[in-house]
């Protein structure tokens, strides 16, 4: 087998929202308070396993923005990663909201994917000439008329510390769930992998993985995160090669509200090489002789995303700080929110420190949050399963000025209380608490 990396440094991706949300009751058990401080001393800073010539090359790879020579387009939500994951360093959340919609027929959720759904992207390329002359013109995608989830916002998530997340074991992940009390124990979701990570050995394509990453807990690894964003956020399709075999779950161009536009309207990349699908904008080609090779942008993007360091904890507040860490344990955030100490395994399976403590404040599970849910889904969802959401990580909130998936408040108690279904209690507890005792909470809450 041949393993190949390649480098041009100008991936683009960027990720459909981030937020607080919660559930209630039980700790498991008490955090490393400086755990998450060991990574970096600097918010995006990066962990080890790297050098910071490799880091800050991936980091411009990210910022930089793609043009529909690069194969941008047809429809697009923005032209950068850093465009979007700006807040508190390169890497973080963002303001931008995204859009999403879909159909409930019968109590079973239709995601439109006739028209486009259930991500509306909110930009296209207009007008310009085609590769051949011709003239091109390509419409804004709307919310088709037969939606009933309409206008559903997701705000963009911060990156930091995911590669850590992304090295631990589907076992710790599946123990931490099944230790929550259970009114609130979430739900653990599993995805088969589509581009394994290279530097992972127990990746294989199809691999079927505790899903960790995605408003919906729906994927498995970050390299599919990656591409995916790039193919859905960028309209930029690639295709790689694992162990011979050629990679194509990427090579589809969106269609405004699923209609397709003109031959050679959909960007002004090259042609894709012999073997690959029509319209392919960025492929790696044959994979003959055993070839693995991640393509490089998402490659680049990938190593970015892996080393991006957890922000160090904001302590200023100690006295508030200290007290209010039992009382958020007392009214059950950490239900979900759950205070364990994660540890990544040593060595780690994909490069990051080995044997590395954090504390990301999510179970990574998605658990009922009620009137909170989004309403979306996947076709065949019920109302129940749409309504579940991935328990959002709280560490580095500070920087984010929106919060919960559509990004209504940049308020922490107002973001409590919008909390439902399996969260309602802890909202509630929250609610019953004194003055003191709240700043407390959400003093504890802002240093992580």
């Amino acid at each position: 087998m041949t393993v190949v990396f390649t480098r041009h440094w100008k991936a683009i991706f960027a990720l459909s929202a981030g937020a607080l949300l919660g559930c209630s009751q039980a700790a498991v058990d008490d955090p490393d308070q400086g755990a998450t401080t060991a990574a970096a001393t600097v918010v995006g800073g990066h962990l080890a396993g790297i050098s910071d010539a490799d880091f800050t090359a991936a980091q411009a790879n990210f910022n930089q923005a793609e043009a529909i020579d690069d194969g941008l387009g047809p429809i697009f939500n923005d032209v950068a990663c850093g465009a979007c994951h700006s807040l508190g360093a390169i890497g973080g959340s963002g303001e931008q909201i995204e859009r999403r919609f879909g159909r409930f027929a019968s109590g079973v959720f239709n995601s439109l994917s006739s028209e486009g759904g259930s991500l509306r992207q909110l930009k296209s390329l207009g007008a310009f000439t085609g590769a051949s002359g011709q003239a091109c013109n390509i419409p804004v995608e709307h919310e088709p008329s037969d939606a009933t989830v309409h206008n559903v916002g997701r705000l963009t998530t911060p990156l930091f510390g995911l590669g850590l997340v992304d090295a631990m074991p589907d076992t710790f992940l599946r123990n931490v769930v099944a230790a929550e009390p259970t009114a609130v124990r979430g739900t653990v979701n599993t995805a088969a992998i589509a581009l394994p990570n290279p530097r992972d050995a127990s990746q294989r394509i199809g691999t079927v993985r505790v899903a960790r990453f995605g408003w919906k807990a729906d994927t498995a690894n970050l390299a599919d995160f990656a591409a995916g964003a790039y193919q859905n956020e960028m309209g930029i399709t690639t295709q790689h090669c694992f162990q011979g075999t050629s990679i194509t779950a990427f090579t589809a161009e969106s269609k405004p509200n699923g209609v397709a536009v003109p031959a050679g309207c959909d960007d002004l990349a090259p042609a894709a090489p012999a073997g690959v699908p029509a319209g392919t904008d960025d492929a790696v080609g044959s994979c003959a002789g055993g070839l693995t090779e991640v393509q490089d942008d998402v490659q680049n993007f990938l190593t970015f995303m892996t080393f991006l360091a957890p922000a160090p904890r904001d302590l200023s507040d100690a006295a508030a700080i200290n007290a209010g860490a039992p009382v958020f344990s007392r009214i059950g955030c950490n239900g979900c929110h759950v205070t364990t100490t994660f540890t990544t395994p040593n060595p780690a399976p994909n490069g990051v420190p080995g044997g590395f403590a954090f504390n990301p404040f999510s179970d990574f599970a998605v658990h009922d949050m009620g009137t909170l849910g989004d309403q979306i889904g996947v076709d065949g969802d019920s109302l129940a399963r749409t309504r579940q959401m991935r328990t959002a990580p709280l560490w580095g909130i500070r920087f984010r000025n929106h919060l919960l998936h559509d990004g209504r408040t940049s308020d922490i108690p107002t973001a409590i209380a919008a909390h439902d279904g399996q969260g309602k209690a802890a909202a509630t507890a929250f609610a019953g608490l004194n003055a003191t005792d709240q700043h407390n909470v959400v003093q504890f809450i802002r240093s992580l």
